[in-house]
């Protein structure tokens, strides 16, 4: 092999635009398409968005106007506007801000002042406008250039700044906003910020009482086992209840970031919780007792914090403030001590309430005790010989707990369908766990039933999630299936699976279903797969003539070649999302319970009836 040269001509200097669409990862994580909440074009609306909420934050406007239309994002907020003289570097020159400044901002989520400058680089047409005290500045760009600089002009337009941006589709490609994504988003910028009304597509998200809305938005009342405990102080804020879901659930921010991650405050958080209620009962709960079915929600604001990366999911702080005050974790250990004990001895009904639910998982965790153990036995010696599991070589948490989010689970049914993902898959990153038959309908039974069931406790081994979901092996769990009525079965008895006992998977976004063609049109010089009725009609006028139409009904009739189009850069993923205050248990009941008369009447009226396209493709 010839020797690679390193001379002065392998130097390169790149300016600031360059190297964010060089490198985009370092700053917005992961690019995507839209669907997981964690994909680039919501952090590009985040890093907007952080800039109104500091201006907020700091005192300077009760209200942010979003639209979004198409593809065209536009975010108006009511603060001070940026200065007109420094409109364009601050879009448009890194280490340019005002958030360097302490005096100006405090307590701020956006500190390094990169935010607006990779959304403008990563957007093909991008546009900031200013107004303050009668005049007006605004500059247009494309891929971080500018194309246009207004000149400044007088306007009775209110003081703010306006952002427009259309994301490049060369780089998150073939993407789009999901609803629901966004309006999460959105709510928790109203939970967190109390007096802001934000305006979404004729939507108003506004909140009164913070995480408690929060909370009440994420569960359903009837499943608590107590009221929200909701206590607030300076600079903290948090929230709690149990419920009777598998699991442990929360919610943390940092100065109006939601820290997706968590970090050293939610870590203070929990130990926190569990010591105080120790402390209250003068019983040395195991702290999973203590911890299992909680739904918690904690908000800090930190001076100058310290994030793990760019995109601000995990905070690594552990001073509250700088340079002197107390340690992070002594100021949130001190605080719910405090107000958290406090409560508990002013409402005994609370107290009592919540002590029978930890009783409760502490004779659910000694019951499961001997089935674990045995089970846990079948599954390590069945993983030496059984092909269930081809693994991939990279994790999604690994030895040192770092996420690499493009991790991908295919979970299959047959041989073929397994074999056809597995040839074609990308092994670095995506596995493929193969399941024998049809699984069980395991609504209404309770967790033994995952380790009593071989295909479930192997399959809870290969995601391992047993012990707590935040060990979760691959980012993307992916449901694919057949897509026809067996299939479909198969799809629910899966998601089933995960919202009876591991909720959290799919609250966190982690859950999807594998969309594949159901067509293949082509002809001797093009070929088009085709998902639907109406991409199919379209490829034919395309096509024109009488092309050659396939009709796929299984991922075994498609061949591995053809597999590594649909899952590799061209992945279609349909996210398996929840409703804010969706009750599991209710949508278990309605779906997967005992027959009912609704429940027929809503299959009757939604019915599509697989003879009825077969036929309608052998019309054409």
């Amino acid at each position: 092999m010839a020797e690679v040269q390193y001379t002065e001509d392998n130097i390169r200097t790149l300016d600031w635009k360059e190297h964010i669409r060089l490198r985009p990862g370092m700053y917005i994580g992961k690019l995507g398409d839209g669907t997981s909440p964690d994909d680039g074009i919501y952090v590009l609306l985040k890093e907007v968005i952080d800039n109104s909420i500091d201006e907020h934050v700091m005192g300077f406007g009760k209200q942010i106007d979003v639209v979004i239309k198409d593809k065209t994002v536009k975010i108006r907020d009511y603060g001070r506007g940026i200065p007109l003289g420094a409109v364009i570097d601050c879009v448009s020159k890194i280490n340019t801000g005002g958030k360097y400044d302490s005096r100006a901002f405090q307590k701020s989520v956006g500190l390094n002042g990169v935010g607006t400058k990779a959304v403008n680089a990563l957007s093909t047409y991008f546009k900031v406008e200013s107004v303050r005290d009668g005049e007006k500045k605004a500059a247009e760009f494309s891929v971080g250039e500018l194309t246009t600089d207004f000149k400044i002009e007088k306007t009775n337009d209110r003081n703010g700044t306006t952002f427009t941006f259309v994301a490049d589709n060369t780089i998150f490609k073939n993407f789009n906003f999901v609803e629901d994504f966004v309006e999460e988003q959105l709510w928790n910028y109203a939970y967190l910020n109390a007096g802001l009304t934000i305006n979404y597509n004729n939507k108003k998200f506004v909140s009164k009482e913070g995480l408690k809305d929060l909370l009440s938005k994420k569960t359903n009342e009837s499943e608590l086992r107590y009221p929200i405990i909701h206590l607030k102080g300076n600079d903290i804020e948090f929230a709690l209840t149990h419920g009777n879901q598998y699991g442990e659930e929360y919610y943390s921010f940092v100065n109006g970031q939601y820290t997706t991650q968590g970090g050293t405050h939610l870590q203070a958080f929990k130990e926190a919780v569990v010591k105080t209620i120790r402390e209250f009962y003068k019983k040395s709960f195991e702290a999973s007792d203590v911890r299992q079915a909680i739904v918690g929600a904690i908000a800090l604001k930190v001076q100058e914090p310290v994030f793990e990366s760019q995109t601000k999911t995990k905070l690594g702080s552990q001073n509250m403030w700088l340079p002197d005050g107390p340690t992070l974790r002594t100021f949130v250990n001190d605080f719910v001590k405090e107000k958290l004990d406090n409560f508990l001895h002013r409402n005994q009904d609370i107290a009592d309430a919540l002590l029978k639910r930890i009783q409760q998982s502490e004779r659910e965790r000694k019951d499961l005790s001997g089935i674990r153990k045995l089970a846990n036995e079948r599954a390590k010696s069945a993983n030496l010989h059984n092909k269930k599991l081809r693994d991939c070589k990279v994790h999604y948490t690994d030895e040192k707990n770092e996420k690499h989010r493009d991790t991908m689970l295919f979970i299959t049914e047959g041989d073929s369908a397994s074999g056809s993902i597995t040839k074609a898959r990308n092994p670095e990153l995506q596995a493929v766990f193969s399941l024998r038959g049809k699984p069980l309908n395991c609504y209404g039974l309770t967790k033994k039933i995952v380790y009593q069931n071989e295909e479930f406790n192997l399959l809870q081994h290969a995601l391992n999630i047993e012990e707590d979901i935040d060990n979760l092996r691959y980012n993307h769990v992916v449901i694919a299936t057949d897509a026809d009525v067996d299939g479909m079965h198969i799809r629910l008895l899966i998601m089933t699976f995960f919202l009876q006992f591991f909720p959290d998977l799919v609250k966190k976004g982690h859950l999807f279903v594998l969309e594949t063609p159901l067509f293949r049109v082509r002809n001797k010089q093009e070929t088009i797969y085709c998902y639907s009725e109406q991409e199919k009609q379209r490829a034919i006028d395309k096509l024109k003539g009488k092309p050659e139409i396939t009709r796929f009904k299984g991922l075994g009739e498609i061949s591995p070649s053809e597999f590594e189009e649909f899952i590799n850069e061209d992945i279609r993923l349909e996210p398996v999302l929840l409703k804010q205050n969706q009750s599991i248990e209710q949508l278990l009941e309605y779906y997967m319970g005992k027959n009912t008369p609704e429940r027929q009447e809503f299959i009757i009226n939604n019915l599509k009836v697989e003879k009825d396209i077969v036929e309608e493709a052998l019309l054409v």
